[in-house]
């Protein structure tokens, strides 16, 4: 009865993982194409207020923004498109290097995002998005950490 408890548990978050990384790469390619539809309204009133302390942005700015929104939105999507297939196989295989390879790839990311909006004095960004995506990935790897440390698993 409890291993059982512990297989579904396993793939419950396995499967947590991988649903989400299609989400958060679906709002990746929403934000690219529809960055500045009513969509993201509440996103780019918070930027422009902690950039310009206003609720849009400036007409100079504007170009750049909208043209930003597209490689910035790619560049979700295709993380979290990878992420999607390293939770869908490596990871239900439970694989050292793909529980790893989460780690360290999103811990960069936090980290780099992170000081950037700090030292822009972005901070719902910081709190926001990054508190909330990383705490998506956070919980499958805290509850399945111990799957990973059985014998005979691909290490890295």
């Amino acid at each position: 009865m409890a291993n059982h408890f512990k297989h579904t548990n396993f793939f419950f978050w396995q499967k947590w993982l991988f649903y989400s990384s299609l989400l958060f790469a679906l709002s990746g390619i929403l934000f690219a194409c529809f960055g500045h539809s009513f969509l993201f309204q509440p996103y780019q009133k918070m930027l422009a207020s902690a950039l310009w302390s206003d609720t849009q942005f400036p007409p100079d700015a504007a170009l750049l923004s909208a043209f930003i929104y597209g490689p910035f939105g790619g560049t979700i999507a295709c993380c979290y498109i990878l992420l999607a297939f390293i939770a869908k196989y490596p990871f239900k295989e439970k694989q050292v290097w793909a529980r790893n390879a989460i780690i360290v790839g999103f811990g960069v990311w936090v980290m780099i995002d992170s000081l950037t909006c700090l030292y822009f004095k972005v901070y719902p960004q910081i709190y926001i998005i990054n508190g909330f995506s990383i705490l998506v990935k956070a919980l499958p790897i805290i509850f399945t950490w111990k799957e990973f440390n059985r014998e005979g698993k691909t290490r890295l």
